[in-house]
């Protein structure tokens, strides 16, 4: 199985000050522990997406926003903090996704882990919240569709709600959004009464747990709810937001997710269709534990599907 690893040193210019969890030190672990794995991956470059890219979701005046803070390294809020090359370094998150789509869809890969900051999912289409200034995968999900993926499955297992994700796709039939997240925590949405409205009503599917939620809780969910919510949309293709703070380490979260039950999470994920693959890097706060379960993630998709 062919995967691309997109990833770039720009990342590691988007500063966001001393004590702040989203850091460069988190790319530099990950890329430190999948040293390993180097030579069954093929590492590609992202380019900078362009406006008209990042306004498949987003407004003009949300762009500028950010231009604007990031060139006097503002704060959008207390938690989503801008340094003078932040707005290049969001760019060329998004256009991760870009190369990723290009590459898998000329056959280059079939496969694709964008190792990008700033992460994404928060990010709303007129609003930066949440470390996120941009949302990376929203935009992909669009991207993918205006170069014939006319289906796109969205999966999130972040510990915390996508809820941009889910915003932009709220009235949606075409994308489906499917997110497991601790309740009751930031960013407060994604009650399992949430579905979707209109047109894409039944096209957003929210599994909160509590915390202290163990592998089992997790796993029940994703072996139990996931492959037939698949089977039933029958996506062209799946992104998948992999925020790795579900684990049980982790400072900002409070689930007891083992780095071997977030690999067999992602078996689950791949297992669920014979369609290619997409995964964006999202939170992970302990910077050790981040880099070896991206490395259990990279090492599951370099598998063949096991069906």
């Amino acid at each position: 199985m062919k995967v691309a690893y997109i990833t770039d040193d720009i990342y590691l210019q988007h500063h966001t000050g001393a004590m702040h969890p989203e850091s460069p030190e988190r790319l530099r672990a990950i890329n430190k522990a999948i040293e390993e794995l180097h030579s069954f991956l093929t590492f590609t470059s992202p380019i900078s997406a362009s406006e008209s890219i990042l306004e498949l979701v987003h407004s003009p005046d949300h762009i500028e926003t950010i231009k604007n803070v990031c060139a006097y390294e503002g704060s959008i809020d207390s938690d989503t903090v801008c340094s003078v090359d932040s707005f290049d370094a969001a760019r060329m998150a998004v256009g991760a996704g870009v190369v990723a789509l290009d590459g898998i869809k000329s056959g280059e890969f079939e496969r694709a882990f964008c190792a990008v900051r700033p992460p994404g999912h928060h990010a709303r289409p007129a609003q930066a919240m949440g470390f996120c200034l941009f949302n990376n995968i929203a935009i992909a999900a669009r991207y993918a569709q205006s170069i014939g993926y006319e289906k796109v499955m969205i999966v999130d297992f972040d510990v915390h709600h996508g809820n941009g994700t889910q915003d932009t796709f709220y009235e949606d039939d075409s994308v489906f959004y499917f997110s497991s997240h601790q309740a009751y925590i930031f960013p407060g949405t994604g009650a399992q009464l949430e579905k979707g409205e209109g047109k894409g009503r039944g096209y957003t599917a929210n599994f909160p747990v509590m915390a202290g939620s163990s592998d089992n809780d997790l796993l029940d969910i994703y072996e139990n709810e996931l492959p037939s919510l698949v089977n039933d949309f029958k996506p062209d293709i799946i992104l998948v937001s992999a925020g790795y703070d579900l684990h049980e380490s982790d400072p900002l979260a409070q689930l007891n997710i083992t780095t071997e039950g977030i690999r067999r999470i992602v078996r689950i994920i791949l297992d669920s269709a014979d369609v290619p693959f997409v995964f964006f890097l999202e939170g992970g706060y302990n910077v050790n534990a981040l880099g070896e379960n991206v490395k259990v993630t990279l090492e599951e998709m370099l598998k063949s599907t096991s069906s």
